[in-house]
């Protein structure tokens, strides 16, 4: 995986929770909206600071940080 540079912590921004290139755009934000159906360039066009490369660079943090958790979703039985 390439390093996600475009991924920034901070205590002072959002509450350290990871952000955009240190703009006060959370990945939660990002994927939530990816989640609600909006279209990148519907993100874009709310965020005129972000940039395509964001998009991607917060998918691929999701994609990271699902796939190191691991949560029981049902029990086996």
């Amino acid at each position: 995986m390439k390093p996600l540079s475009r991924i920034t912590f901070s205590p002072e921004v959002m509450g350290g929770k990871p952000c955009i290139r240190g703009l006060r755009v959370t990945v939660g934000t990002v994927v939530g909206l990816l989640a609600s159906e909006r279209s990148i360039d519907e993100i874009l066009a709310a965020y005129p600071y972000l940039e395509i490369e964001d998009i991607y660079a917060a998918l691929s943090y999701a994609a990271w940080r699902a796939d190191e958790i691991e949560v029981p979703l049902a029990s086996a039985g």
